[in-house]
């Protein structure tokens, strides 16, 4: 689901493989925290192992078969990678096991666009095979289409809206232009598509067209495929329209795993439908009717695309048509699950997942990340042949859903929510990846973390470290000296999740410790989501040699290997206190802006934040004297330091909210969440930031308490694991 412009400066670190790993000894003599000095040669060599194994045509195979058909949730293409990742896993000699469960997924029965006046045009919404790319003229593709979007044959006039997003609408509004009973245009981008019709439906339209502009995605960037890497001229997007902002998963089963027999709401009790028809279009089939536009020309540079029209916004003349039906049937959905216990702390769980399902045939987005993660659980079986047992419990899961809405993922993690809730300690999650530097995002408890990992690793291209290769691309996106300057002096940095991949019911509902990594940013490529996602494509732009997913598949086995093994748990909540620390100078700067003379008292937040910062420095000073004594003490506080670990991961829950966000209980994160109305998007600390952004200082108040109370929560935490490590 991850979108092919992922957004590169959020990058944290770049995860790679060294090949052939020449520095790798030398760099783990460095401090590994949670791990004591006398251990680290025998992480070196169990980490070589994780990170020489991964095999680029073992890579490129799997991907042969897996895309070689379409595989959309719900269908048998589905069934059948399931099928053949679960027969890889066990052929490994690992336990895996599918686990079924289901959810409403509607398909398209009827699809039709046309303009009626002045002139007429009926869309194509086909994709046409290209002769290069033998995958384009597959059986079983699915339509372009946007699943859950609303049934309905509708005719208005046409209104050009920008990309779509609420600033868009103001905009309109100064211009004196109504959407009301009109039918509205948007371009992809800037933010969710499904963010598009939702405030569009609330501005009283009709419906909604959402079309892919040469400028965002097309020849505008670079040549179109297959000549180059994007978008073809009638290329379309598709891909989800739920209102994920208020919760992902089954829209029927909100809450609650859906496990066939269970109970289910009514279609007209969801509150993720979308209530007006939209429908995805491609830049050929959008031009004649953005042509047949009067009205008042675009009002900047920012509302005008790449076609070779003059982009006027109307309302009309051009009249449209909108007709879609669809069935709206419960459909299967296929998890693959692998499991390796744990040989100490066997109920603490460190879990890595990524999706299998795809919009079409998906080389891209999602099997790339899938065949890396299935390298990574090949890695773990042959340390398994050495005698290595984890001291955790390890899960491999490859979701099945993912690109409607979360599915596989959400009602796996509600369905198993007691167990998740106790014994999840982290849960890493990648998607897509390609060539480039990786980019992520998590937990800030994790921050020193993936620090670490970066310093030990090494670009597969470049040859540099992977902190050196992190801030090398950083240093290129910055946009002037003082950018340059602070990049510097921040260094290595962990971006904030939102939503958007499998790790949303994880750190937002159950609050699980959480981080989403993969490479990408090299390559731009317009196929998200179209026929033209495909192995031809992949393989010849993407991460041609695959030797970016062997270096994905080592560096992300290396981090679990981490994770998993750690005699103390790696968390830092000095490294979160101090983002903490951030979002309430954000918000601080917000609040003065949006709220004027009403002032937002932020004191009782800020007070718990530097609580936790001097229970967090407390905490590595107690964590440090721990480590220092070695292995053999510290095997001799085994019991002790699984009951002081378990209190390091369950910090990460007292970040949480059993009544959940306003008007979004699902949602249970103080720190953490998609914005309303920017679907992927974060909003940090976002009951007061969403408050404040809509002017309201009671409610913000509200939500201050809160975070107030769950930040403080969290550092007694601390202070209380800090006196237990103090006593061993």
């Amino acid at each position: 689901m991850v979108p092919f412009f992922r957004p590169t400066f959020l990058l944290v670190f770049a995860l790679s493989a060294l090949a052939p790993w020449g520095q790798g000894i030398a760099q783990q003599q460095q401090p590994i925290r949670g791990f004591p000095e006398d251990a680290l040669a025998e992480r070196a060599r169990l980490e070589a192992i994780l990170r020489e194994t991964p095999d680029t045509a073992r890579l490129r195979e799997y991907m042969s078969v897996m895309t070689e058909e379409p595989h959309h949730a719900g269908s048998p293409g589905s069934r059948a990678v399931a099928d053949y990742a679960l027969g890889k896993f066990r052929e490994w000699g690992l336990d895996a096991e599918i686990e079924e469960f289901e959810a409403l997924m509607p398909m398209p029965t009827t699809r039709r666009v046309e303009l009626l006046s002045p002139g007429s045009y009926v869309a194509r919404l086909e994709e046409p095979v290209i002769p290069e790319d033998k995958d384009s003229d597959d059986e079983g593709q699915l339509p372009t289409y946007n699943a859950y979007s609303a049934d309905g044959d509708v005719t208005g006039e046409l209104v050009f809206v920008n990309y779509g997003v609420p600033e868009d609408y103001e905009q309109l509004e100064r211009m004196g232009i109504d959407v009301r009973g009109k039918i509205v245009i948007a371009k992809y981008g800037r933010s969710w598509r499904g963010i598009k019709p939702k405030v569009a439906a609330e501005h009283g339209a009709l419906a909604c067209i959402i079309y892919s502009d040469p400028e965002d995605d097309g020849y505008y960037v670079e040549d179109a495929y297959p000549k180059g890497p994007m978008r073809p001229e009638m290329g379309a997007q598709r891909g989800s329209v739920m209102d994920m902002p208020v919760h992902p998963g089954d829209p029927l089963t909100p809450g609650w795993g859906a496990k066939r027999g269970e109970r289910k709401l009514d279609r007209s009790e969801a509150r993720t439908l979308v209530p007006i028809p939209v429908l995805p279009m491609s830049y050929g089939d959008a031009r004649p009717l953005l042509e047949a536009l009067g009205g008042e020309v675009a009002p900047n540079d920012d509302w005008k695309g790449a076609l070779p029209i003059t982009y006027h916004v109307g309302p009309g003349p051009a009249q449209v048509r909108v007709h879609l039906e669809f069935d709206w049937q419960v459909r299967p959905l296929y998890d693959v699950v692998v499991r390796i216990p744990g040989a100490i702390d066997e109920d603490q769980w460190v879990i890595h997942g990524n999706h299998h399902d795809a919009w079409v045939n998906g080389a891209n987005d999602p099997i790339s990340g899938a065949v890396a993660l299935m390298e990574t659980a090949r890695s773990f079986s042959e340390l398994l042949k050495t005698g290595w047992r984890p001291r955790r419990t390890m899960i491999f899961a490859l979701w099945d859903g993912e690109e409607w809405g979360l599915l596989g993922s959400t009602e796996w993690a509600e369905h198993h929510r007691e167990d998740l809730t106790g014994k999840a300690v982290v849960y890493f999650n990648t998607d897509a990846y390609s060539r480039g530097v990786v980019s992520g995002a998590g937990s800030h408890s994790l921050e020193s973390f993936v620090r670490e990992v970066a310093r030990d690793l090494e670009h597969p291209e470049s040859g540099k470290s992977g902190l050196e290769a992190w801030l090398a691309r950083l240093l290129e996106d910055a946009q002037s000296a003082e950018d340059s300057a602070k990049t510097i002096e921040r260094g290595a940095r962990l971006g904030a999740l939102g939503s958007g991949s499998d790790y949303t019911v994880f750190i937002d509902h159950l609050n699980v410790a959480s981080l989403n990594l993969g490479y990408g940013g090299g390559q731009p490529a317009g196929v998200y989501h179209s026929v033209y996602d495909s192995y031809a494509h992949y393989t010849k732009f993407m991460d041609p040699g695959f030797v970016f997913g062997k270096s994905q598949a080592g560096g992300i086995g290396m981090a679990l290997l981490r994770m998993l093994d750690a005699p103390l748990l790696p968390f830092s909540f000095s490294d979160a206190a101090r983002t903490y620390g951030e979002y309430v100078d954000e918000i601080e700067e917000l609040a003065a802006k949006e709220l004027g003379e009403d002032r937002l008292d932020l004191r009782a937040v800020r007070s718990a934040v530097n609580r936790l910062a001097a229970a967090g420095e407390a905490f590595d000073a107690a964590a440090e004297v721990v480590t220092s004594r070695g292995s053999r003490w510290m095997d001799g506080k085994r019991d002790e330091l699984q009951s002081v670990n378990r209190e390091i991961f369950l910090a990460e829950r007292d970040l949480g909210n059993p009544e959940g966000l306003p008007r979004r209980e699902w949602f249970r994160h103080s720190i953490y969440a998609p914005g309303f109305y920017t679907g992927y998007g974060v909003k940090t600390m976002p009951g007061i930031r969403e408050a404040v952004e809509q002017g309201d200082l009671t409610e913000a108040a509200q939500q201050a308490v809160m975070v107030t109370n769950a930040i403080n929560r969290m550092a007694a935490r601390v202070e209380h694991i800090t006196q237990e490590l103090s006593g061993l």
